[in-house]
């Protein structure tokens, strides 16, 4: 129902349009069905008609008849039970004066509508690029909020005129610059943050080295696996840093083969690569070493979850080009199927038992919208979950 609506919705400009215009025509109508109507119950006036001595031989009390190009007509009953017709011709023009079709059309009911009719048309036409202007005004607030609530920040609206829509314009201008700056602060602590975490753990893992007496195999093994997390979480969050900063240069776009990439990373992770439909390359615009780091993600996530074999799925799907990564664990639920995608988001438990940092899902997302492309997550036929990734790939 809500698909419908949005599918059928008229503009508000068009809308507001119309109503004049319905306005204009029901005033048009109610005063013409007044005017006839008044007309009709004109009073009745008195007609006499005297012989030659002055005696009455015919009166009635009647309403005028109007005869197009005649004038008034009255139907009176003489005395000797006959009916005459007594008529009023209509006034001579003068000269200069139009044809008597002119002033028929400016007289009475009919002549009365037909100028109802051209004010209502002159109306319609007139009020038609006010009401645009004032709504396109409208539409620029809804686009510009539409933009910004899909993540572009930066997005601003023309601030005109002094009028209560001019202010909101403005006070949601501010409001966008406060947001923006507060994420691009955050972004640039965290990034600063885990910059710095850099020297802390390369003179942790110097120490390890340089311990005295050298610590068991066992301490040693734990202490360098947390390093190893640490530096995985630190080098995340700075590619997530440098995808969400929109001006920052990750590296060059080229074509690159999707089907040798993907096969690469299956062969590293030990993955089943299914062939593609038509067994042509799919070869796509993007940074290479972003695209392989979206993959190596995907399949990294799914080896960590899965009780079986993982396998990808590579095919041409329209003007996309679409990885599927397919895993035999205990899949994801429909609610958490986005916030999966969401920084640092882990399902319950999830940290615990299957370990990971809670971004390699978001920076996956990151990379293919930064391509133009999205990723999302679905059930697997037999069980567990699916990833499918799309990016928009050449025609061959």
């Amino acid at each position: 129902m809500i698909a419908w609506r949005a599918r059928f919705r008229v503009p508000l400009y068009l809308r507001l349009w119309l109503a004049v215009v319905v306005a204009v025509g029901v005033l048009t109508i109610a005063f013409g069905y007044l005017w006839r109507m008044n007309a009709e119950q004109a009073p009745e006036r008195e007609v006499i008609i005297r012989n030659e001595a002055g005696d009455v031989i015919g009166q009635v009390r009647a309403r005028a008849a109007w005869v197009p190009g005649q004038g008034l007509e009255f139907d009176v009953k003489m005395n000797d039970g006959t009916t005459q017709t007594v008529q009023l011709p209509a006034r001579k023009r003068n000269p200069g004066e139009g044809p008597p079709g002119r002033s028929y059309w400016a007289r009475g009911p009919g002549g009365l509508l037909w100028i109802l009719g051209i004010v209502a048309l002159a109306v319609a036409i007139s009020t038609y690029p006010i009401i645009r202007r004032l709504t396109q005004r409208l539409d620029d607030l809804r686009l510009g909020v539409e933009r910004w609530g899909a993540g572009d920040l930066t997005t601003r609206i023309k601030e005109t005129g002094t009028d209560e829509l001019a202010f909101l314009a403005e006070r949601f201008n501010h409001a966008a610059e406060r947001v923006e700056r507060l994420l691009q602060a955050n972004k640039s602590l965290l990034a600063n943050a885990s910059h710095e975490l850099r020297s802390p753990l390369a003179r942790i893992r110097m120490g390890l080295e340089l311990m005295d007496p050298p610590a068991s195999a066992a301490t040693r093994s734990e202490i360098e696996r947390n390093i190893a997390e640490l530096d995985q979480l630190i080098d995340e969050i700075l590619l997530a840093s440098r995808l969400d900063a929109r001006e920052s240069d990750m590296g060059t776009i080229e074509s690159i083969d999707l089907t040798g990439l993907v096969a690469e990373e299956c062969a590293r992770s030990g993955a089943e690569l299914a062939a593609t439909e038509d067994g042509k390359p799919l070869v796509v615009q993007a940074v290479s070493k972003l695209m392989r780091r979206a993959v190596r993600n995907l399949l990294e996530n799914a080896r960590r979850y899965s009780d079986g074999p993982v396998t990808v799925e590579l095919k041409r799907q329209g003007r996309d080009a679409v990885v599927r990564v397919n895993d035999r664990g205990p899949g994801v639920p429909p609610s958490e199927r986005e916030r999966i995608f969401e920084p640092f988001y882990r399902l319950p438990g999830a940290s615990e038992r299957f370990g990971g940092v809670g971004l390699g899902l978001a920076l996956v997302s990151s990379i293919a919208q930064r391509h133009q492309g999205s990723v999302h997550c679905e059930d697997h036929e037999g069980g567990g979950a699916s990833f499918v990734l799309h990016i928009p790939c050449d025609q061959v």
